[in-house]
């Protein structure tokens, strides 16, 4: 049997009712006893680590599940890492950068009802998680609702449907269907060589959707707090509104002092391409990085990982042009 460890760190799956809502209270020997079924298939070890709300899960809890995942993966074939839905697109994105070259499998998963809940869906996508962390394909996934993800292409997009998360500008990495999971092996990342992990980040990163009509001084605001990296949701392709409100010689005013602006699209679907409109143009020009197909989740969590490494613009921008675990379609 393949040897399965489960990581908790808390979440709906594991919450009950409380004075003030749900809350996360359910460790891991209660989630044990609620999937001796799943469990029965594998020789599965149970660890738990943190106790949170996703909405409470930061940069620094993100460090400790990589050092968690980074100390203890020798010995399993894979990993179940159960957490809150609400940033689980976060978490797998920067995972998928910290944990590059994993050489087993890194699922996330959850739920949108408690598995103590009577029509939980927790169960079943705990034996889809189950199921990719015994597939050997290494990296790191969301499984949900029968479908797994890779982790840099996972968004959440409905608040209370259990059919939560899809996998955006990239096909599912694995499906489960009545033929069992069914994995896309062109989706899955390539090992490039040999795992090292790092996990230094810098949390000074700001995430801006613009609106029309959005003032540019709010970015004179940031550059006074000190952040050190700016991701802008344009509109489109990449519209940056230049005529009254300049956005475009602002984003070059924080480029000049320093700070790395990724620029992508607000659209969910699609690639941003800074080359076709006048204002986009602009921008490249200005010195701002493109997103490409990336989502915001990836964008900004690959933004924290690259500062964490160097402060150097040329550097995170020769970054943003790489592929490292299937976050972006590097234009050819």
């Amino acid at each position: 049997m393949k040897k399965i460890l489960l990581l908790t760190t808390g979440g709906t799956i594991a919450s009950a009712p409380g004075e003030d809502g749900l809350e996360p209270t359910l460790q891991s020997g209660g989630l044990a006893e609620m999937i001796r079924g799943i469990t029965a298939n594998y020789e599965v070890d149970f660890k738990d680590i943190l106790n949170l709300d996703s909405s409470n899960i930061q940069p620094e809890e993100w460090q400790f599940i990589a050092e968690q995942v980074s100390q203890m993966h020798s010995g399993y074939d894979g990993i179940v890492i159960t957490h809150g839905t609400d940033t689980m697109a976060y978490t797998a994105s920067v995972l998928s950068f910290m944990l590059r070259n994993i050489p087993i499998p890194v699922v996330l998963t959850g739920s949108q009802l408690p598995i103590l809940h009577p029509l939980t869906d927790g169960v079943e996508n705990l034996r889809c998680a189950f199921a990719m962390a015994a597939s050997g394909a290494p990296g790191v996934f969301v499984a949900f609702n029968r479908k797994v993800t890779l982790g840099t292409r996972a968004v959440k997009v409905r608040t209370t449907g259990f059919d939560a998360f899809e996998s955006v500008n990239g096909p599912y990495a694995a499906m489960v269907d009545s033929a069992g999971l069914s994995l896309n092996k062109e989706v899955i990342p390539p090992l490039t060589g040999p795992f090292r992990p790092d996990l230094r980040l810098c949390s000074d990163v700001v995430l801006v959707k613009l609106t029309p009509g959005l003032n540019p001084e709010i970015f004179d605001m940031l550059l006074h707090m000190n952040y050190k990296g700016i991701v802008v949701e344009a509109f489109g392709a990449g519209g940056l509104h230049f005529i009254r409100r300049d956005l475009v010689s602002q984003l070059q005013k924080l480029v000049e002092s320093g700070i790395a602006v990724v620029v992508c699209s607000q659209c969910l679907y699609e690639r941003s391409d800074f080359s076709i409109y006048q204002t986009g143009r602009l921008a490249l020009e200005k010195g701002v990085i493109q997103g490409f197909d990336m989502t915001s989740e990836a964008a900004v969590t690959k933004l924290m990982w690259a500062l964490g490494r160097t402060q150097d613009l040329n550097e995170v921008r020769a970054i943003f042009s790489e592929n490292f675990a299937g976050e972006i379609t590097v234009p050819r």
